[in-house]
C-alpha cells in the first residue's frame, strides 16, 4: 500500500474544491505517489482535485492533491490526499517535516525561546528526518498497491 504521511491534528489544513477537476480511480491508482492523511470536517468524493494549504505553516504554501480515500471517524473523516507529481510530493513532504518539527518543540516547551527550539529541531531531525528522506518515501511509494 502506498504510504500517506500522517498531517498532525494541531497544524490547520484548509481542503478546498478545484472545480471541474478530478481523475478516475484507475488513473489514480496508477500515478498516484502516495500522500498525507488528515483529519477533515467533511467527506470528499474518491478523485476530486483539492488544494491542500497549511496557514499557520505558510499562507503562500498551497499544494494540489487528489482524494484517495475518506474514512469516516467518531469526529469527522480521515481523509487520504494523494500527489501525482515528484515536485508536489517533495513539497508537501517538507511542509509535513516542518509540523511534526514545530509541534515537537511545542510538546517539549523549551525554557529558552531561540536556543532550545534550534536544539529540539535538530533532535526531532536526528530522531525522525530518515522517515522523509527521498530514498525511504520513493520506496514506500514505489511498492505495489493493494487492491
Amino acid at each position: 500500500m502506498r504510504r500517506y504521511l500522517p498531517h498532525p491534528d494541531d497544524v490547520p489544513v484548509e481542503l478546498t474544491l478545484l472545480k471541474h477537476e478530478c481523475i478516475s480511480r484507475q488513473e489514480l491508482h496508477t500515478i498516484s505517489l502516495g500522500g498525507m492523511a488528515c483529519n477533515y470536517h467533511r467527506a470528499w468524493r474518491h478523485g476530486t482535485a483539492l488544494e491542500i494549504r497549511m496557514p499557520t505553516l505558510n499562507p503562500d504554501l498551497r499544494f494540489l492533491g487528489y482524494v484517495a480515500w475518506c474514512l469516516r471517524r467518531k469526529r469527522g473523516y480521515l481523509v487520504g490526499i494523494a500527489f501525482v507529481d515528484e515536485q508536489t510530493l517533495f513539497c508537501a513532504r517538507m511542509g509535513e517535516q516542518i509540523c511534526q518539527i514545530e509541534r515537537y518543540c511545542r510538546q517539549h516547551e523549551p525554557q529558552s525561546q531561540q536556543q532550545n527550539n534550534e536544539t529540539l529541531a535538530l533532535e526531532w531531525v536526528q530522531q525522525h528526518a530518515d522517515e522523509f528522506s527521498h530514498d525511504t518515501v520513493s520506496k514506500a511509494f514505489a511498492q505495489p498497491m493493494a487492491g
